[in-house]
Order: structure tokens, then C-alpha cells, then sequence
């Protein structure tokens, strides 16, 4: 499993290449740099994703077990 640190910077590093891009695109339109920007939109949007969900594991613990943990006290409740 990754760090939070590794994915910061491999969201910083991406960010930096994205915004060198869109600088290129507004000196000229050119659909391949368009293509790229789209590209690393798609890759950011998945590692925020997965910086989140670390994050949430790290601060509340495992979903499943969380999850686990949540059915059974509702049975407990439903059984009293």
C-alpha cells in the first residue's frame, strides 16, 4: 500500500505537467496536447480518489471491518 507523501507527490508532479500543458495549449490549440490534459485529468481524478480512501482507513480503520462492525449492532438493536 502506498503513503499518503508518495501520493501527494505523484499528484503534485502531475499537476505541474498539467499546467505546462495547458500553457502550451493556449499558445496553440493542438488536440494531442488537449488529448494528454484529458489523460492526466483521468490519472489525477483516480489518485485523488485513492488519497481519500487512504485517507479515510488511516482516520476510521478498515471499511469492511467497519461495515462488519455496523451489521452486527444493528441485529443487536433489531434483537432487543
Amino acid at each position: 500500500m502506498r503513503t499518503l507523501e508518495s501520493i501527494h507527490e505523484e499528484i503534485e508532479s502531475l499537476s505541474e505537467e498539467r499546467t505546462e500543458l495547458w500553457h502550451r495549449l493556449s499558445a496553440e490549440h493542438d488536440p494531442e496536447v488537449r488529448a494528454e490534459i484529458r489523460a492526466l485529468d483521468t490519472k489525477l481524478d483516480g489518485l485523488w480518489d485513492e488519497h481519500r480512501l487512504l485517507r479515510a482507513r488511516l482516520r476510521w480503520g478498515d471499511r469492511e471491518k467497519i461495515v462488519a462492525r455496523a451489521r452486527v449492532e444493528e441485529r443487536l438493536e433489531r434483537a432487543a
